[in-house]
């Protein structure tokens, strides 16, 4: 099964949390798993901020970008359409709330979770769960706006 950051045009996949064209980047992939999205996620040593736990900027980021992703499908699934139709559903944060619950441990494979809550407009609400071990240990929520089809002209 194809990641929805797969389907993304080259013009936005340049993103560092989920864009297949930066080399520098996490390049998270997200996939539906039922009604929710998920994401696996292994941190690299270097994504420590207390030894032996992860920085949770790092989290907070890939909340981020697994939420707009989320949204993207969540459009389009609404709409009855393939991820690679024209015109593009592609999204930017609008507002991220982050609830750091416990210390995410740097060690292993973390899956993030998410579930859309709303879909109104342009807007996509999206609640995204960080697990460690099966232990939440971060939540998130995001609002996605819509990004204007501008917005990625400008970007080319």
């Amino acid at each position: 099964m194809d990641a929805f950051q797969d389907h993304y045009p080259h013009n936005v996949a340049h993103c560092y949390g989920c864009g297949h064209l930066n080399s520098h980047g996490h390049q998270i992939k997200t996939v539906w798993d039922g009604d929710e999205t998920v994401t696996h996620f292994t941190p690299k040593p270097y994504h420590t901020s207390i030894i032996g736990y992860a920085y949770g900027g790092l989290i907070a980021s890939l909340i981020d970008c697994h939420s707009t992703g989320s949204a993207a499908a969540a459009m389009y699934r609404q709409a009855g359409r393939d991820m690679d139709s024209l015109p593009a559903f592609r999204f930017v944060t609008g507002s991220l709330h982050v609830d750091y619950l416990k210390p995410t441990p740097i060690e292993g494979e973390l899956v993030i979770r998410g579930r859309i809550k709303e879909i109104k407009g342009r807007k996509v609400v999206v609640e995204t769960t960080v697990y460690a071990g099966g232990v939440a240990t971060v939540r998130g929520e995001v609002v996605a706006v819509q990004m204007p089809e501008s917005f990625s002209q400008a970007a080319a």
